[in-house]
């Protein structure tokens, strides 16, 4: 799963100064767990990420295209030495190797991965804007990083995860009414 790219290589970025980033990861076709179990693996092999962590799945109603299957969706934290560019492409690459096709804005994939923090840092460009300019209100992002960092601040919004969560939510965590319910691959 290598494409020959600057951040294939173990040996590139080692030395580079580590940045805690979080990455939004979901899938609806196919075999969804599977599906987000390779993309964290294929992430952990990427030169200049550490899998730190990853969230529980959810099972999520889908946003914008509502004629389409359920997504799982869970957040990831990494430590990395590439850029924020670079993770881009990184991430850009593992949802080509695993399948992902061009379609329809917010339609079906079989993967999607999103730099949603990447540090404090705000970038704004055609191809990156980081915070992701939608995590403040979904439901299926702000559950996953609310799981791992409820104190995790949004570096625009200046307002924690858990405190996003709970607008979004009316204060519910317990799943109902917000269309992000915990997942069970039992059912």
């Amino acid at each position: 799963m290598t494409c020959g790219c600057p951040h294939d290589s173990k040996d590139t970025a080692e030395a580079a100064p580590s940045e805690t980033a979080y990455i939004g990861l979901g899938s609806n076709l196919g075999d969804r767990e599977k599906n987000i179990r390779l993309a964290l693996q294929a992430m952990e092999r990427t030169g200049g990420i550490r899998l730190v962590r990853s969230a529980s799945l959810y099972d999520t109603d889908p946003e914008g295209v509502r004629e389409q299957p359920r997504f799982l969706n869970t957040a990831a934290r990494i430590e990395t030495t590439l850029p924020p560019r670079e993770l881009l492409s990184a991430v850009k690459d593992i949802e080509k190797d695993l399948g992902r096709l061009p379609g329809e804005r917010w339609g079906p994939r079989a993967i999607d991965l999103d730099i949603l923090l990447y540090g404090e840092r705000i970038i704004s460009s055609e191809s990156l804007t980081v915070p992701h300019p939608l995590m403040g209100e979904r439901t299926f992002v702000l559950k996953p990083l609310a799981e791992m960092e409820p104190q995790l601040v949004h570096p625009v919004l200046k307002k924690t995860v858990r405190e996003l969560l709970e607008e979004k939510t009316g204060g519910s965590s317990a799943g109902r009414g917000d269309g992000a319910r915990p997942y069970s691959h039992e059912r």
